[in-house]
């Protein structure tokens, strides 16, 4: 096997580490701790709250494709609001930009 076979196979394994949700261990303990409440643990927003404030399926491929990164951090950043009633409280405060991009990344593993 040559050195770029190498090279290539241990990228690819890093590739599919990350890509698993088990990768995201500060991600996936911010999610649980801020977001599942109304999300739901596997991104379905079955919850009462999350019912209640009509949260996404973020398992849906169709839903993840409806929102960019940019759209998605703005949201936890700065909370959403529709038609002057708060949907989802803003995260500025609590999670850092690099939190923030983290946990958009873990959201994204949620689409089936």
């Amino acid at each position: 096997m040559t050195n770029t076979m190498k090279l290539q196979m241990s990228l690819l394994s890093i590739a599919l580490l990350l890509g698993t949700p088990a990768a995201f261990g500060d991600a996936a303990a911010l999610y649980a701790k801020n977001c599942a409440s109304c999300h739901a643990k596997d991104g379905s927003g079955d919850t009462k709250m999350g019912k209640k404030a009509g949260a996404r399926d973020y398992r849906d491929a169709t839903v993840q494709a409806s929102f960019s990164d940019a759209e998605g951090l703005k949201a936890i950043k700065e909370g959403v609001t529709k038609d002057g009633k708060e949907k989802m409280k803003a995260y500025g405060s609590k999670v850092s930009d690099a939190e923030a991009k983290e946990l958009l990344a873990y959201i994204r593993t949620f689409k089936k």
